[in-house]
């Protein structure tokens, strides 16, 4: 894998990876990178940032780091290879979750609990960006971000439009916020692939995902929590409608 795409992968685990806090190192380590696996920010078949940056980010040791992978090999979740293009590789998600699957998940979360508290963050996420503004480097972010989600694929829009909503949350300043938005998105996403991608919903909210940006950088507080209040419940009225 090109270093250029190695470094692309490590910019989109930004808003997940912090610095862990010591007497927790490994535990926490292992919630921050399932977390980037269930996001799907590092999709199956592509590397993990090297150990020694995982390592640096998540302030921990590599022996550390090396006990969190082995967990995940462990459960199915990554692989490692060796060699020059080696390193530990995200192995791909089934696709087809099946009948069986879709109930364990439904079962396992309180679905009201779920959106309800992804609404609250995301629209305080997006209150706050716009009412303590951007620079123009975030402000650059966030139109990268929503340009991502433009001109993804079919098969990869779901991680772009992650990836988008983890920005938002990563430019309002909290780290609580965030680290919390992604844990919660988590669990969101578990539940979106239990349904299908649908073009019409995913056509609407690009123009909710547009009119956010465009609110956000103009500084309008009000509106930029209106739309993302709508674009969450367009979102739970869908998961609503193929899981209640």
């Amino acid at each position: 894998m090109p270093e250029n795409a190695v470094g692309a992968v490590g910019d989109r685990l930004a808003p997940v990876l912090r610095q862990v806090r010591a007497g927790n190192g490994f535990e926490e380590a292992l919630e921050q990178i399932l977390q980037v696996v269930r996001l799907g920010l590092v999709a199956g078949g592509e590397r993990l940032p090297a150990e020694r940056e995982l390592a640096e980010r998540l302030g921990i040791s590599r022996v550390t780091l090396r006990e969190v992978l082995k967990v995940l090999q462990d459960q199915g979740l990554v692989e490692s290879r060796r060699g020059r293009y080696g390193g530990t590789f995200v192995l791909p998600r089934p696709t087809d979750t099946g009948e069986e699957e879709l109930r364990r998940r439904i079962a396992e979360v309180d679905i009201e609990d779920v959106l309800r508290f992804r609404e609250v963050l995301e629209v305080g996420a997006a209150g706050l960006c716009a009412a303590h503004g951007l620079t123009e480097g975030q402000a650059e972010r966030l139109r990268e971000a929503l340009a991502g989600t433009q001109e993804a694929p079919l098969g990869d829009y779901r991680r772009a439009d992650t990836l988008f909503h983890l920005t938002l949350a990563e430019l309002s300043g909290s780290p609580s916020l965030t680290a919390q938005y992604a844990a919660v998105r988590a669990t969101v996403n578990d539940l979106l692939d239990c349904i299908p991608l649908l073009v019409r919903n995913l056509e609407h909210s690009q123009r909710q995902h547009a009119a956010l940006v465009e609110a956000v950088v103009e500084g309008d507080a009000d509106g930029a929590r209106e739309v993302m209040r709508e674009h969450c419940a367009g979102t739970a009225a869908l998961l609503r409608g193929f899981l209640a």
